[in-house]
């Protein structure tokens, strides 16, 4: 269980972002409690992926702080990063693996980052997170000769292996047919249930949000539209909001 009354995990106060002439974010507050998955929605461009970016330092805010476990992201050097991205891993879009690495050596990438020698914790910590994810005898093979979402999965093992108290996952089912995204979508979930896991996860697949989704953010127009549980979502009277979560549009040809 979620507990709603805990310091959250990840704090997020008044967020503005310009991107050039563009004002993305616009006083953004949101919290992630540890342990919840938190999906975040909204049309392509309103800043979903950005208001992310800042929870590990990939983006500086213009104004507003954003906070880890009790560290303010925002203003840390690279080298000052560290104890945060020990706590938090991201898993791109495509995965974001090295070509010439195969998956076992992928995933034992940010532990050789971090400092790690050992040679046997380095295996036997890439071992368990194959396994975790279901790729327990792919660690041989080259990204190339996964498919797409073993790919993902792959992404989820290089997370899992820094032992991250949250991942933050930018459209993880997309480009995937509808088994394999409730493949990841059942990894996500099974992080949460059986390893504590935070989830921040940014998503335009409905299906996907309906089913792992403590909570749901919806972004429009620089701000937080709305913030609620799935069945809070599903009875919020906005035409903006419905609109987008049933795939409706408003077009005269």
């Amino acid at each position: 269980m979620v507990d709603y009354h805990s310091t959250p995990f990840i704090r997020i106060r008044g967020l503005h972002k310009k991107l050039g002439w563009q004002h993305i974010l616009r006083g953004i507050d949101l919290h992630v409690f540890r342990g919840e998955t938190l999906c975040i929605i909204g049309p392509s461009g309103e800043g979903k992926t950005v208001t992310m970016k800042h929870v590990i330092g990939l983006m500086q805010p213009d104004e507003g702080t954003v906070e880890v476990d009790g560290i303010q992201v925002n203003g840390l050097r690279e080298r000052e990063l560290a104890p945060v991205r020990q706590r938090v891993s991201m898993l791109f879009q495509n995965g974001a693996l090295f070509d010439s690495l195969t998956v076992a050596q992928n995933v034992a990438f940010p532990l050789v980052e971090s400092g790690v020698r050992d040679r046997k914790e380095i295996k036997d910590r890439v071992t368990q997170a194959l396994e975790i994810v279901g790729l327990g005898k792919h660690g041989d093979k080259l990204p190339v000769n996964l498919s797409g979402g073993m790919r993902k999965r792959a992404g989820i093992a290089r997370a899992v292996v820094t032992r991250a108290q949250c991942i933050l996952y930018d459209e993880p089912t997309s480009s995937l047919d509808p088994v394999v995204s409730d493949v990841i979508d059942t990894l996500i979930l099974r992080l949460q249930e059986r390893h504590g896991i935070t989830s921040l996860v940014v998503t335009h697949d409905m299906k996907s949000l309906f089913k792992i989704a403590n909570r749901i953010a919806m972004l429009k127009d620089g701000v937080i539209r709305f913030l609620g549980t799935r069945e809070e979502l599903r009875a919020f009277d906005d035409e903006v909001v419905q609109d987008f979560i049933a795939g409706r549009a408003h077009v005269d040809f």
